[in-house]
C-alpha cells in the first residue's frame, strides 16, 4: 500500500466513518467500481483512529463511566449509562456473530449497500419529526443496539441509524450523541478482535497504516464535530437526499 493510498483510506474512512453516509457502503463502492482493496491489517489498525476520536471528543464522559464502575455506583448518571452500554452491546454483539457469514457476502454486492443506503436515508428523513425530551432507558438502549447491530450490513448507517431510531423515540439530542457514540466503543473493540486472528502481521507495512490511521484521526475529529452540530441543528434530512442518489445509482448499476 502507497502512501497515497493510506491518505486516501483514511480520509474515506474518516468522513463516512461518523458522518451518516455508511463507511462500510462506501468501502465496498470503491472496492467493486475502482478495484480498490483494503488489506485486512490496515481495515483493523483503521479501528485505532475511530476509538482515538471518540477519546478525545468524549474523555469526560468516558472518565466519569470509569469512576462510576470502580466506585459500583450504579445508581448515578455515569453508572446507569454504563449500564444502558452494556444493554446495547448485547443485540449488536448477538447479530454480529450470528449473521457474520451472511454478512460477509454482502460486501460484495453493490444492490444490497443500494437498497441499504435508500433505508439510510428513509431513516435520516423521517427521524427529525419528533420532540426530543424523553431520557434514555433500558428499552431504547436495546433498541439503539438492535440498529447498531443491523448497521454491520454495508450501506446501513451505523451513526445514521442509532441516532436515527433514538430521534424516533424521542430520546434528548445532546444525550443521544453521547450514548450513540460510547456505545460504538465495544462494536469498535470486539469488530477489531474478531477480525486480528486474520491479520499476517508480518506483512503490515507500518509508515502507511500509521499515515492512514492519523488521517483517519484527524479528518474523523472534524467530521464527528460536524455531525454533532447537525443533530442539534436539526439537519440530518441533508444526508438523506445523498443516500438516496448514491443508494438509486448503485442500484440501476446493479440491476443494469
Amino acid at each position: 500500500m502507497t502512501l497515497i493510498q493510506a491518505v486516501v483510506w483514511g480520509v474515506i474512512q474518516g468522513v463516512a466513518e461518523w458522518l451518516p453516509v455508511s463507511s462500510s457502503g462506501h468501502l465496498v463502492i470503491f472496492q467493486q467500481l475502482f478495484g480498490l482493496e483494503v488489506p485486512v491489517f490496515f481495515d483493523v489498525l483503521l479501528h485505532l483512529g475511530t476509538l482515538g476520536v471518540i477519546c478525545v471528543v468524549f474523555w469526560k464522559d468516558i472518565l466519569g463511566i470509569i469512576k462510576a464502575v470502580f466506585r459500583m455506583d450504579f445508581k448515578s448518571e455515569y453508572g446507569r449509562l454504563f449500564i444502558f452500554i452494556l444493554l446495547g452491546s448485547i443485540p449488536t454483539a448477538l447479530i454480529g456473530i450470528i449473521f457474520h457469514g451472511l454478512l460477509v457476502s454482502f460486501f460484495s454486492n453493490l444492490l444490497v449497500v443500494g437498497v441499504a443506503l435508500i433505508v439510510t436515508g428513509a431513516i435520516l428523513f423521517f427521524c427529525e419529526r419528533r420532540e426530543s425530551k424523553k431520557e434514555l432507558d433500558a428499552k431504547d438502549s436495546l433498541l439503539i443496539g438492535l440498529a447498531q447491530g443491523m448497521a454491520i450490513v454495508p450501506g446501513i448507517s451505523r451513526s445514521g441509524s442509532t441516532i436515527g431510531i433514538g430521534l424516533l423515540r424521542g430520546i434528548n439530542r445532546e444525550k443521544l450523541i453521547r450514548f450513540s457514540f460510547l456505545l460504538s466503543i465495544p462494536a469498535v473493540v470486539g469488530a477489531g478482535l474478531f477480525e486480528v486472528g486474520n491479520v499476517a502481521w508480518s506483512a503490515v507495512e507500518w509508515i502507511p497504516v500509521l499515515v492512514g490511521v492519523i488521517t483517519s484521526g484527524v479528518v474523523g475529529y472534524f467530521s464527528l464535530k460536524l455531525l454533532i452540530r447537525f443533530v442539534k441543528e436539526k439537519r440530518l434530512r441533508w444526508f438523506s437526499w445523498y443516500c438516496w442518489a448514491v443508494g438509486l445509482g448503485l442500484i440501476i448499476l446493479a440491476i443494469f
